[in-house]
């Protein structure tokens, strides 16, 4: 990134919703409403403010109607499990907070919200020469927008740890391959998390390798006679496949949306109201990491730091009392093993876990428990 251009910051809300509601142990607002999704997309939005100092900032969201890619392959995503209850709530609140920091949204039937922030990618530069997109997310779906202009700021593990993809990272972290060749990765080995299906036995080393060779999926089969014959057998077999597979995955860059460069300038926005809603939603320790912000008024008593996110090692005694509960929470948070009985955290070594979470008697339930 070129420090003299000015950013735009383009949010890709649902991933990262999803990835926060994920990551987080359950935590509520003053009326009792489950925050977790809502604390960590502030907490990662927050984060992203102070360090990119962006001078303009939009939001994309998927909406739950069907998009164009599911009218053309009824699988699409099929696999993904439904929205957990607990979660539908939050996206109103997520949005809350976006209007509280006066950052425009957008969502449009029939398209994802990739589908938008790549339309808008491509508008910003149209509109100002001198600026640099960075996309904020929670996957690696938008790596294909990665240019000279274009940054891809994601979440490693939990929403701590972060990397900021340029062309160099994606090529690091996909055996040389361009950021303009994901799509063609994509239509050979396909996307499970997407349901894209690709060409069936092809993985990830074999799809590098053919577009290190060929560069595109039309490379490949234009130069079908220089592949060893039973995978050029499969990829014949699989070829109708492979290119609907690449088209599934290829973000829209020219959906028809009204963005305007003034709209989205950030910056002005009124504290108060951030402060006050914070506070409504019990994110304290969110207060003070406002730029600027001392965490609170002049003249006015600190609030108690309700959600700041504590966890304790437990000790045997700790750990004596935890087998005596009927039920616990669990959870893996930032890396780190969690189990709750009522309101303290406590953070203990599998082994020292052992025999109460093998304990039939006591009910366990949390977030992402496949993890």
């Amino acid at each position: 990134m070129i420090k003299d251009r000015k950013k735009l910051v383009i949010i890709d809300s649902n991933a990262l919703v999803h990835r926060a509601f994920h990551a987080l142990p359950p935590l509520s607002s003053q009326q009792g409403e489950l925050t977790n999704a809502v604390f960590g997309f502030t907490s990662i939005l927050i984060k992203v403010i102070n360090e990119m100092k962006p001078d303009y900032m939009v939001a994309c969201f998927d909406l739950p109607a069907p998009t164009f890619r599911h009218e053309e392959f009824e699988e699409y995503k099929a696999h993904r499990a439904e929205t957990p209850e607990d979660l539908i709530p939050q996206f109103a609140k997520v949005k809350e907070v976006l209007r509280a920091f006066n950052i425009p949204v957008f969502e449009q039937a029939g398209f994802e919200a990739d589908d938008l922030l790549g339309t808008i990618s491509l508008l910003s530069e149209k509109q100002d020469k001198n600026i640099e997109n960075i996309i904020l997310t929670g996957d690696l779906d938008t790596l294909q927008l990665v240019d000279d202009n274009t940054f891809v700021y994601t979440l490693k593990k939990g929403i701590t740890d972060t990397v900021i993809y340029d062309q160099k990272g994606v090529e690091e972290r996909f055996g040389g391959l361009k950021p303009y060749q994901m799509t063609d990765f994509k239509g050979l080995k396909g996307d499970p998390s997407d349901n894209i299906p690709g060409v069936p036995g092809i993985g990830e080393k074999t799809a590098i390798k053919l577009l290190l060779e060929h560069e595109t999926l039309e490379g490949v089969y234009e130069n079908i006679g220089l592949v060893p014959k039973k995978l050029a057998d499969k990829l014949l077999e699989y070829k109708d496949q492979a290119f609907f597979s690449k088209k599934l995955a290829t973000i829209i860059r020219d959906v028809k949306v009204d963005f305007n460069m003034k709209e989205a300038k950030f910056g002005v926005y009124d504290k108060d109201k951030v402060i006050k809603l914070f506070k409504d939603l019990n994110f304290f320790t969110l207060v003070s990491r406002l730029a600027g912000s001392t965490g609170k008024e002049e003249g006015e008593k600190e609030e108690p730091k309700k959600n700041e996110i504590k966890i304790k090692n437990a000790n045997k005694d700790d750990l004596s009392e935890l087998q005596k509960e009927k039920k616990l929470a669990v959870a893996l948070f930032e890396g780190k093993l969690v189990v709750s009985a009522k309101k303290e955290l406590f953070e203990a070594g599998p082994e020292e876990l052992k025999e109460i979470l093998e304990d039939e008697k006591i009910e366990k339930m949390g977030y992402d428990l496949k993890k």
